[in-house]
Formats: C-alpha cells, structure tokens, sequence
C-alpha cells in the first residue's frame, strides 16, 4: 500500500507526513519535488541511524502540495509547530531579547525591555543576549552617576533615594536638570563614553580632595566595573547596521549550525546548536533558519558560506532579507570564525555522544550476558504507598540508550490493594494484557522494583499470560539504594564501582522518583478531597459538581462566587474552600 503510494506521488513542491502504525505523524518534510524526496528514503542508498530508525517506524504517508519550495518551507514550519513530531528537531525557544530602555515619561527612567519587534518613536538600546545580570549592573552604574528617578509611579513627596542622595528629586523640585542626564545616558549607549568616565573621575578627585577616601573608592570601583562592561560596545540598533554570520558543519548523523550576530563591527553574541537531522542538510538548515527568526530579531543582511548558495534566493525570500556570500575582506574572515566555531562544536558533541553512547552500549552488552538475551527495550515498575495506603504504580522506559519520558505510564490502583504483591500482580496484567491485544513490540527485558518475593509475584502473572519476557528485579537496601540484581531467582551483587552497577542505579532512582512524584500528588488530592467533604453544608452532590466544573486544585482557587452560584451552591461555601487550600 505504501510502495502504491510512493508510485503515485507528484513531481511537485510540497510537505509529507510520515505516519506509524497508529497513524501518528512522527516525521514531517518538504521538497521541490515529493516523489524524488520520499523514493530518496527507501532507496538502497546508506543513510544515517536517525533516518533508518525514521524508515523503520514508517506505515502509511500523506502529503500537500505547495506552488513552490518557499510556500513549501512555510506551510512546512507551522506543520511541526502543530504536530511537534518526535523525529523532528526541537523548535527553539521563545524568549525575547533584552533590551535598556529609556522611557516615554516626563520624567523618565531606565528599566530593562523585552521585544521581538522594535516599537518606534522610543530609545531603546541593545539588544543585549545573555546578559540580564550585566543590564543590571549598567543601570546601577548610570543611577549612581544620573540621578534619575526609580520610583512607578511619580511620588508626590520626597522617597528614600533622595534623601540618600539618588535622585534629584523631580518630585519636589521644579528645576532640576533631569534632561541633561538623559541625553548624557543616550550618547554613552550611543559609544560617546568619554562624557561618564569625565564625570566619575571628577566625583572621585572631589571626594579625594575633601578627604572622603571611602566614596574615592567606590567611585574608582565604579570607573573600573565600567571599562570591563564595555569591553562589548553596545549598539542603538535603529541607527547602526547590523548583521548575522551563519556558518554550519555536518556529518551522516548531525549538524552543527554557529551564528555570529555583529553589530557596529563588534561581535555582540552567538547561538549555537547541534542536532541530529533527517533528509538533506541544506533542507534543515533552512527549517531551523526559518523557526530561529521567527524568535529572534532579524538583521538588515546575512552573511552566508558558499555550502548555501543554491539556497541564496530562498532565504532572501523567506527573510525578506539580504543576503551576502563573502570571499575576502573582513566578513569573509568571521565567516571562517563562525565555520571553525561550527566544526568545533560539531567535534565536541561528537566525542561527548560518543562517550556517553559507548558507556551505554557496554552496560547493555554486560547486562545482555548476564540475562543470555540482547537487551535494548527494559519496562521497570515500582510502586508507592503510605504505610499501606494510597497505592499508585508507574512504568519507566529505557530504549534506544535513552529514557523515553513520553512512555512512561501512570497507574491509579484500586483502593482494596494493600500491600507491593498485589500491587505487581494489577498493573503487569493490566500493562501486558493491554500490549497483547496490539501488534506492539513488547519489551526485552521486564524490571520490578523489589526483592525476591516481589520478583516471584510478577514471575507467576507473567506465566499465567503467557508472556515470555525475561524479568528481573531491583532490590534495594535499608538506604534504598540498589543492592543487588535478582535473575532466574538468584541474587547477583555486582561491583559498586562498576558502569553496569551505575547503570541500573540510574534505572532505579528513575522510577522510584517519577512514581514518589506521582503518589505526593495523588496523595494531596486525597487529603484536599477528604477536608472537602468535612465542610459543612458541602454534601456528596455539591462536591460532585465542583469536580465535575474544575479540573484541578488551582481552578478552584482561582474561582468566583459568580462560577459556585452557577453550580447552586452558596459562596460561603466557596470561602470556606479557599481558607482550606491557603492551609
């Protein structure tokens, strides 16, 4: 039916889903040309181990067709952001960037901003990444040397900073030299420095003279902090051409993109990632480009390497932007600062991957020897309870030498289970009972979290359904720490120091702290259910239908006596609630 399908596709721009065997979309692409792209995948042709994991899973496929690659790429971003496939690449973030801004009052002051976009007619300056804590020391700095006011809104009498001599006072002065400050503040953003480092040193030869040598220091503490701030020159960007480098390195698997963001000839900072990647490079390279300005602020040009020059006009007509591919004078050399960046990164995700995958491989391997079956899918269990109460389960997933958390399963037990036995028995029925009835691949390896008897419990429902697993157990000491690892019935201690014994340690803390989680806020649910019904005047009905309107603790914090008068029930009732959840 696929293979029918692939037959069949057009010669034409567009994005393709790739779906698995329950129909959920776990790949989306584009191409000029859909039928040459997608028979690209099932070709003969080696590919990377994220793509063959990616071809494996594929079921079934459906595409759209766009009037070119541009609408392709478009249609092709707000795809993932609505279907967030898993073998996708992680969209970036959507914070903003900070900026100082100068604001609109009559009396103005400084404060920190955040904008995608910048508004017009207002002073702002920056943008300033990854900088918060500097912005703060800036500001500080100009306080000390302009008095502005700090106070929201205007006070009408005297504050504290002017009594301490901070502010000139705007409030109860009608002549005061407030704009002056204001357009020194302007031209230090706008790099005529020399007017503050004029004005600190005065304050400090005055405060010398008079023999006040304590407020010397600090204002030579000040002049110091400053020249190391501006050893990066900050930018009104309004005015000043501005620019990105983008440089990338790849191999068969990843992709290592380096952004240099210039302003005014001075590098003002740099993004990078490195991701594993599914179809072409120069196809991803543009997807990323196209989510990181949809984030970002987009400068006036673009500095690319000649690795993107078939793909030129598409990012001036995606970007709206100038694009410039350098090869000589000083751009072309940042760009080769950018290219080294990427290829550095590129190496040192590898070495790291390649470390952390390789340690990983060879405690599957050893733990493989050890139950003589190759292990690479494990399902562990643990439970949780209060001295016999309250008894929650939950299921972990380690595959593909990693924790797969969108996996793991939570189980709400029946209030008659009172001990770790029959707690075993509920949720290994349920969960391989449910698998039986599916075609999915079952687990190679089984762990419960327990000692021998609870092994056995799990062994015993295991034959019951005849489900040939290998199982295990993770027995813990007094501490709850791993212990030792029980197979075919017998205990095995392993060496305390060794990969394998951390390994499973890891397994174990994984479990045990997503199913504590899990109990405590099950358990919360509990109790406030349980004060709930000691509320007089709130009977089984009245509780039924606040659980019916709210879905959980907060909502009803957040809720009006209007919402309960709706429902018929009185708003003391409410009140009482309220001063229940503030306990």
């Amino acid at each position: 039916m696929l293979l029918k399908k692939i037959k069949n596709l057009p010669n034409s721009p567009g994005c393709y889903l790739f779906k698995n065997q329950n129909n959920v979309i776990i790949y989306i692409g584009k191409s000029k040309n859909l039928k040459k792209r997608i028979e690209n995948y099932f070709s003969p042709k080696e590919k990377n181990k994220k793509t063959n994991l990616l071809i494996s899973e594929i079921n079934n496929l459906s595409y759209i067709l766009t009037n070119n690659e541009l609408e392709a790429l478009i249609l092709e971003s707000n795809l993932i952001k609505k279907y967030t496939p898993k073998y996708n690449f992680k969209l970036i973030d959507d914070k903003t960037y900070p900026y100082i801004e100068i604001t609109n009052e009559k009396h103005p002051r400084l404060k920190i901003s955040r904008y995608k976009k910048l508004p017009p007619n207002k002073n702002i300056f920056g943008p300033f990444p990854n900088q918060k804590e500097i912005l703060k020391q800036i500001i500080n700095i100009l306080y000390q040397i302009y008095p502005l006011r700090k106070c929201h809104p205007l006070e009408k009498k005297p504050c504290f900073y002017y009594h301490i001599k901070q502010c000139i006072g705007p409030c109860c002065q009608k002549k005061v030299n407030y704009q002056e400050n204001i357009n020194a503040i302007v031209n230090f953003f706008k790099g005529k420095n020399y007017q503050i480092f004029k004005k600190i040193k005065k304050k400090m030869l005055l405060a010398s003279d008079n023999l006040e040598f304590e407020k010397a220091d600090k204002y030579k503490n000040i002049l110091i902090n400053l020249k190391k701030i501006l050893e990066k020159q900050f930018i009104d960007l309004k005015k000043n051409k501005n620019y990105d480098i983008i440089a990338f390195d790849s191999n068969q698997n990843e992709i290592s993109i380096y952004i240099l963001q210039m302003n005014n000839g001075n590098i003002l900072d740099k993004d990078q990632i490195v991701f594993t990647y599914v179809s072409s490079v120069t196809s991803n390279i543009l997807t990323y480009l196209n989510f990181y300005y949809q984030k970002k602020i987009i400068p006036k040009e673009i500095i690319v390497g000649q690795e993107l020059k078939k793909e030129k006009n598409n990012i001036r007509k995606l970007l709206n932007i100038k694009v410039c591919i350098p090869t000589k004078n000083v751009k072309f050399k940042l760009y080769q600062l950018a290219l080294k960046n990427a290829q550095e990164n590129l190496l040192k995700y590898n070495l790291i991957y390649q470390s952390k995958y390789q340690i990983i491989q060879n405690n599957l391997i050893k733990l493989s020897e050890i139950v003589e079956k190759e292990i690479n899918y494990i399902e562990i269990f643990d439970n949780a309870h209060l001295f016999g109460q309250s008894f929650v389960s939950s299921m972990i997933v380690f595959k593909n030498f990693k924790f797969e958390k969108k996996k793991y399963i939570k189980f709400l037990l029946n209030k008659k289970i009172k001990n770790d036995f029959e707690a075993f028995r509920n949720i290994i029925q349920k969960r391989y009972k449910k698998i039986l009835k599916t075609t999915k691949i079952l687990p190679d390896l089984i762990l419960v979290d327990g000692g021998l008897a609870q092994f056995n419990t799990a062994l015993k429902i295991l034959k019951k359904m005849n489900v040939n697993i290998k199982l295990g157990a993770l027995k813990k000491n007094k501490k709850h720490q791993l212990e030792s690892l029980i197979l075919n019935k017998k205990e095995i201690f392993l060496d305390k120091k060794s990969e394998l014994f951390k390994f499973l340690s890891k397994l174990s803390k994984e479990v045990h702290n997503f199913t504590i989680k899990f109990h405590q806020k099950t358990k919360k649910k509990e109790d406030f259910n349980t004060l709930l019904l000691k509320i007089k005047g709130l009977g089984k009905i009245r509780y039924k239908k606040i659980l019916e309107k709210f879905n959980n603790i907060t909502e009803i914090k957040q809720a009006s006596c209007e919402e309960f008068k709706k429902l018929k029930i009185p708003c003391n009732i409410l009140e009482k609630i309220k001063k229940i959840l503030k306990k």
